[in-house]
């Protein structure tokens, strides 16, 4: 245990967020360095728990009071053994993960959890700043070719651990460049893409081949995909978005999330100058009151937006752990995110327990208004209040209203027709057993794409999972160091 008494001297505490009249005139991310001797005092506060239910919190069971008692005592080249033995990119977690370990930290039950995270993302940062984190290529290859489709963080797992495992792996990503939604779903202000480029960089190092601007099912047919390799991980997530099928959906200026987001990250890959759907000067309403609305919120105020207001159909959650959401589970409470500072500091609006009605175009059918109504709570199914009608100006919408489920596009319709009966789930997800592998013989699923929009902590988990399927497929064993998982959905 690093300090016995830590967790009664020490506070939670966590790196100041730049002032927001400077973070939101660049991209950069938002936080301030964090000194080594306050992070010392925050793993410090790590009880090194009998039963750690932060590992059963984290799906990837991150070893977390091993790494935070050695963070404690400065031994850093330990401690990120430690963190890479179950996890591939802690970097992207550390930046990303709504940390469900921190909800189970039994510190939580009276007081303020460990601030897992940042001692998570700290011990990374501080392994590439080292160059501890160097290629690992394989001893021996096996001869064997695995395809992954999907670049995101299940299919960049499951890669980096089937090259390590020996075979010869290719990742087929049908945008420009790797990465997936970390590329063009996480705006920079959030996780800069620098993480991204140089985990690539050791994963090349190791032998994985990437190809982009490849669609799966369309420039390769899945029957050429089967033929050519030897097995094939389907991890390209549950992108088939939420549409909002109310009068005036067809207005001009109302876009998915993920028709805006991927162009303002496209800005700072320097493909245009100015992003294509900009909020500059105009007033932006986000419906969604999740991660990637905020995401919306963030880019807009940073386009220049005249003003920006988000919209969710929930009532506002507390912000304490309800009764209803005991320990350990992971509690859906209100969240302070930076965007949301950013609006607040501009005077933006989060307004709760609303519902849209109806846009309103101009005369050349540009949305200029939005009309919505309050609505009681989902368990009276969201039933409007009548006279609470009203009409807020939008001249730019942006629906971040989640994922229902993988595209059903000519990939996996041709992999549905040679699976037959069953393979998709009940909720419209490609089924597949314990061993991830779904009803074609060879084929895999890891992600979102069999799991539903989930959490990229599980996303990895399970890209980590679905590889140790593969090797034991391709070569009836496997000594991947990570279990088969169960595949049923966790409580966040």
């Amino acid at each position: 245990m690093a300090d016995p008494k830590g967790f009664l001297t020490h506070d939670r505490e966590l790196p100041a967020r730049r002032p927001v009249d400077v973070r939101i005139s660049d991209w950069r991310e938002v936080y301030q360095d964090f000194s080594q001797e306050k992070l010392t005092k925050q793993a410090a506060r790590c009880m090194d728990c009998g039963i750690p239910f932060c590992h059963n919190g984290c799906p990837l069971g991150n070893l977390i009071p091993e790494w935070n008692d050695l963070v404690f005592r400065t031994d850093w080249r330990e401690a990120i053994e430690r963190l890479h033995a179950t996890n591939n990119f802690p970097e992207f977690t550390g930046r990303l993960c709504p940390a469900p370990c921190e909800a189970a930290c039994v510190l939580g039950i009276n007081s303020d959890p460990v601030a897992i995270k940042r001692v998570e993302v700290e011990i990374i940062d501080r392994a590439f700043a080292e160059g501890w984190v160097t290629p690992q290529p394989p001893a021996v290859k096996t001869g064997k070719k695995v395809a992954v489709v999907g670049s995101g963080p299940a299919g960049l797992a499951a890669a980096q651990q089937l090259t390590r495992a020996g075979h010869d792996v290719v990742v087929f990503e049908r945008a420009d460049r790797i990465g997936g939604l970390l590329r063009y779903g996480i705006p920079e202000f959030k996780m800069e893409k620098r993480h991204i480029e140089r985990r690539l960089e050791q994963m090349r190092a190791e032998g994985t081949e990437f190809r982009t601007g490849v669609n799966v099912g369309v420039d390769i047919t899945a029957a050429e995909l089967r033929e050519q390799f030897d097995a094939v991980v389907l991890s390209g997530g549950a992108t088939q978005w939420r549409d909002l099928p109310v009068a005036g959906r067809q207005l001009k200026g109302i876009y998915q999330a993920m028709e805006y987001l991927p162009l303002s990250n496209k800005v700072q890959e320097g493909d245009y100058a100015v992003s294509p759907i900009s909020a500059e000067g105009k007033h932006v309403v986000v419906i969604g009151g999740g991660d990637t609305g905020a995401d919306c919120i963030g880019t807009a105020i940073r386009q220049g937006a005249a003003s920006v207001t988000q919209l969710e159909i929930m009532p506002q959650p507390p912000r304490s752990r309800p009764g209803s959401q005991p320990w350990p589970t992971f509690p859906i409470l209100f969240k302070m995110e930076s965007a949301h500072e950013e609006l607040e500091d501009g005077g933006g609006q989060r307004v709760y327990a609303v519902s849209t009605t109806e846009f309103v175009g101009d005369a050349d059918g540009n949305v200029r208004a939005l009309r919505l109504v309050e609505v009681e709570g989902p368990q009276n199914g969201f039933k409007p209040i009548p006279g609470t009608e009203r009409e807020i100006p939008a001249d730019l919408v942006t629906l971040s209203m989640g994922f229902v489920g993988p595209e059903k596009g000519s990939l996996l319709q041709d992999l549905a027709e040679a699976g037959g009966d069953g393979f998709y789930d009940a909720r419209g997800n490609v089924a597949r057993d314990k061993t991830y592998m779904s009803k074609v013989d060879g084929v895999f699923v890891a992600g979102d794409m069999g799991r539903g929009q989930s959490l990229i902590v599980w996303a990895i988990a399970e890209g980590r999972a679905a590889a140790s399927g593969v090797d034991r497929f391709l070569t009836g064993d496997t000594a991947l160091p990570y279990p088969i998982l169960p595949t049923a959905r966790p409580l966040v």
